[in-house]
């Protein structure tokens, strides 16, 4: 994988029109673009299909699919249509979420189970009903495990953890890590609290980093998109 591919940029945006506006600017440079849930509602697949008209990166649908394994196999299936690389499920429900993987397996769209959000502080697991001896990397070691033996082709967990989950996991499970603040980006209000910078996250087991602010709030995103590649090509020994 170069070093491009391993750069998802988020269109965290309302609009068509705005994510169109940095599809056509980021194309050639970021290797996949993720549509999450305010643009997927507000436009619905035809902003995959624009996407799909602007560019030749690959398409990341993060709608975190969480209900009956009945209605997320359909949903699956459904996506299969679209044409895209990846999409999210939850993992909280365990395997009889997880395994509706299966229903899209060989078909080249890749199923990640989301482990635990990278907004959710250590100290806030125990009031989500987590027992208080079990901390963050525990339970996103143990969500992997389950996700990699029903069948998903990877997670989605934060740069803290990623290292645990590929020594558990192997190389060819994939992990896709959110919440990355290069050191030469400042973002308000920053509601994440697990980060990592880019070089940090892949030396550290990603294989494939979501940046969104770091990246949309630059006064020339290309070039912050750029040199965040750079970094990446600059992590010694670092297998393609």
């Amino acid at each position: 994988m170069n070093p491009q591919d391993r750069l998802i940029f988020a269109l965290d945006v309302p609009s068509a029109k705005e994510a169109e506006h940095y599809v056509k600017m980021l194309d050639g440079v970021v290797g996949c673009f993720k549509v999450g849930l305010e643009l997927f509602i507000s436009e619905g697949p035809d902003v995959i299909k624009m996407i799909q008209d602007h560019s030749s990166a690959s398409i990341f649908l993060d709608l975190k699919l969480h209900d009956i394994p009945a209605t997320v196999r359909g949903a699956l299936r459904s996506a299969e249509k679209l044409g895209i690389r990846y999409i999210t499920l939850h993992s909280t429900e365990g395997e009889a979420i997880l395994e509706t993987a299966e229903e899209v397996k060989g078909s080249g769209l890749e199923v990640l189970a989301v482990t635990v959000l990278t907004s959710t502080s250590a100290s806030s697991l125990a009031s989500l009903g987590i027992r208080e001896d079990l901390n963050a990397a525990a339970l996103v070691l143990d969500r992997a495990i389950r996700a990699q033996n029903s069948g998903c082709a990877g997670v989605v967990c934060s740069g803290e953890e990623s290292k645990w989950v590929k020594q558990k996991c192997g190389v060819e499970f994939k992990i896709i890590v959110p919440g990355i603040r290069p050191q030469w980006a400042s973002v308000a209000g920053d509601d994440q609290s697990r980060i990592a910078t880019p070089s940090q996250a892949i030396q550290d087991g990603a294989d494939l980093i979501v940046v969104g602010r770091p990246i949309r709030d630059a006064k020339n995103p290309r070039e912050a998109a750029q040199k965040i590649i750079n970094e990446i090509q600059s992590i010694p020994d670092l297998k393609e």
